[in-house]
């Protein structure tokens, strides 16, 4: 039995131990799909379901570039506007095909492609995120087709991130979506930080975080640039994961799980200097608080039902004081 299987048949075994699989998940650092599909096949084929297909890679490093595979970077370049390092991630990710960095730049020099414009911040840049998680989690949500929205939840500190599709924006999915981020985030939260969007306002949906303890905290009108970090990876889902599958697949709940695996553990993050999310927790996550600590910093004297109509909220708020 060589190691792969032997890996794979551990993951069976605590999920027959457990019948936890976001704890296995978390444990062995495999996403729900992959669990799925392995334990699937070990059901019906038992220890040879655990055998590795064959996923020959359709071209090496030093193998001669053809035209099929410079249209496929020149597509991703053009239609995507991806760099070098993202054009090398993707075509590795969808496709297992490995290039080296300066294959693809030797590429796009030959079709004489323009460089990418940067931006470069100014000298003054700072950029703002908390020292450790469990201190912020941003939650946000888009459309990403008609009846067909994104909601995700991501953590201020390492990045980590849940995402949830949902036919419609309401007070229902909103709860079903920060019962899956408190179950999947590997942390407990101390408060969630939003728009304000009205399907984060309901009664219920903070009555719910009354109930775990986790602070709501909505930013003013007009300031996007407060959950920044939620929206900014929302443009990368829309460019580096949804351009690249069909909306209507049967299995896109799954693709998308896929993705946010993909993600948050091995995907290099430019905000940790070429990092991934789970890299980063673990760089700091002996300081991470424990849920009794956080749950001492939760006052419920001082939180009540917020109204997503700001300047009302403000009024009932000094109207309360004054009592």
């Amino acid at each position: 039995m060589n190691d792969e299987i032997q890996q794979r048949l551990k993951w069976i075994k605590l999920y027959q131990e457990t019948n936890n699989a976001g704890l296995v998940c978390l444990r062995c650092g495999i996403s729900r799909p992959t669990l799925r599909k392995w334990w699937s096949r070990y059901q019906e084929q038992g220890l040879d379901g655990l055998k590795s297909l064959s996923k020959r890679p359709h071209s090496s490093p030093n193998q001669k570039m053809s035209p099929e595979l410079e249209a496929k970077i020149l597509v991703l370049r053009k239609s995507r506007n991806l760099g070098a390092r993202r054009i090398q991630s993707e075509l590795l990710r969808n496709e297992q095909i490995k290039l080296g960095l300066a294959t693809i730049h030797k590429v796009l020099k030959k079709h004489q492609v323009d460089p990418i414009v940067i931006y470069r911040r100014k000298p003054d840049f700072k950029r703002y995120s908390k020292p450790i998680p469990v201190e912020r989690v941003q939650m946000d949500t888009c459309k990403i087709a008609p009846n067909l929205y994104q909601y995700t939840a991501i953590d201020d500190c390492t990045r980590y991130r849940v995402l949830r599709l949902y036919k419609r924006r309401s007070a229902t999915n909103t709860i079903d979506f920060v019962e899956s981020v408190i179950e999947e985030m590997l942390f407990p939260i101390q408060r969630f930080q939003t728009d304000r969007g009205t399907e984060f306002f309901a009664e219920k949906v903070q009555k719910l975080l009354m109930r775990y303890k986790i602070k709501f905290r909505p930013n003013k009108p007009a300031s996007p640039h407060l959950n920044g970090k939620v929206e900014r990876s929302q443009k990368t889902d829309k460019a580096e994961f949804y351009a690249t599958v069909d909306l209507e697949s049967e299995d896109i709940h799954e693709q998308l799980s896929e993705w946010q695996h993909y993600y948050n553990w091995e995907r290099p993050h430019s905000a940790h200097n070429g990092k991934t999310p789970i890299e980063r927790y673990f760089e700091v996550s002996e300081q991470t608080p424990f849920s009794d600590e956080i749950e001492g910093f939760y006052q419920a004297h001082n939180e009540r039902v917020q109204l997503s109509n700001y300047r009302r909220d403000l009024e009932i708020a000094k109207l309360k004081r004054s009592l």
